[in-house]
């Protein structure tokens, strides 16, 4: 081996994986993108794509529906927030034709929007989308036990023991078990009361069945936070709201993909777009809220 391998050898890598990229184009997530590369469902610069190799900007990517430029601003990481009333399904096919939530969103060009999670038809509030598939599982996944949570009002009022039942021994549904990490009594008038609930996973229709099983019917349910974002109060039902870059880089480094993020991480509050793109409610990090400091580049387990 002479001087110049040596050299060789020790240069840095260019460019990113291309499995990378295209997660973050929102196609799906890096491990779908990989068994795409290996069945021959990608090309780069009109050849057929390898698994591992890189791509630099201005690379030409195309897929079996869709193509993009690798490094243009217009396929950079978005999140979108919006405030989904109900009466509206989480789905872009519905038999039943029914209002849907896609509707509402801006028009991307050689992107989709991915929805983080669902809420059913009957359930209001923060619903989050984005156009990277690798934060959308990062989000989703059951193994980063992301939190929710729910303001949710119910006919009638716990008992200690179903609150005892529901925090710590766990209520028997019949897809397995579940058990609040956090319950607030938030008070109420009459037969109905409000609760607040937190808890890490997002089983169909879980807090629903949950209050149910314990014989209290849901009369209301509005997710409130999910993972570091809070539903912004000024975002009104049917509206949405995007972050701005400096939101996006702390999402990103929570997430632990701070390398797609066009620059450091800021307080989510700091931001003086924060007024017209609302993130949080003011309260981020306020033990009496309930949620999560979102300085924080960890997920609470």
């Amino acid at each position: 081996m002479n001087e110049q391998d040596i050299e060789l050898d020790n240069a840095p890598v260019q460019g990113e994986k291309l499995q990378k990229v295209l997660a973050q184009a929102g196609f799906g997530s890096r491990r779908a993108m990989e068994e795409w590369i290996s069945a021959g469902r990608v090309s780069v610069n009109g050849e057929p794509a390898t698994l591992g190799m890189r791509v630099l900007p201005g690379d030409l990517v195309k897929t079996e529906r869709r193509t993009i430029r690798v490094g243009e601003r217009d396929h950079a990481a978005r999140v979108l927030l919006y405030h989904k009333p109900e009466g509206e399904i989480v789905s872009r096919d519905d038999p039943e034709k029914r209002a849907s939530v896609f509707d509402k969103l801006p028009k991307l060009r050689g992107q989709k929007w991915i929805a983080i999670g669902r809420l059913d038809f009957n359930t209001s509030g923060l619903l989050i989308f984005t156009t990277s598939g690798e934060l959308a599982n990062r989000l989703m996944h059951p193994r980063f036990e992301v939190e929710r949570e729910y303001a949710v009002r119910v006919q009638g009022t716990m008992t200690d023991e179903q609150v005892t039942k529901v925090l710590k021994e766990g209520v028997e549904l019949e897809d397995g078990p579940v058990t609040f990490d956090k319950l607030e009594d938030q008070g109420g008038e009459g037969f109905n009361h409000w609760y607040k609930v937190m808890l890490k996973e997002g089983r169909n229709r879980i807090v629903r069945r949950t209050f149910e099983a314990l014989g209290l019917p849901v009369s209301r349910l509005m997710r409130v936070r999910f993972g570091i974002i809070n539903l912004p109060p000024r975002l009104k039902r049917g509206m949405t709201a995007e972050l701005g870059e400096g939101e996006m880089a702390q999402v990103l480094e929570w997430a632990g993909l701070i390398d797609q993020a066009a620059e450091p991480a800021v307080p989510l509050q700091a931001k003086p777009s924060v007024a017209r793109r609302p993130v949080s409610n003011g309260r981020t990090g306020d033990r009496r809220s309930g949620t999560g400091r979102t300085g924080s580049s960890r997920v609470r387990r």
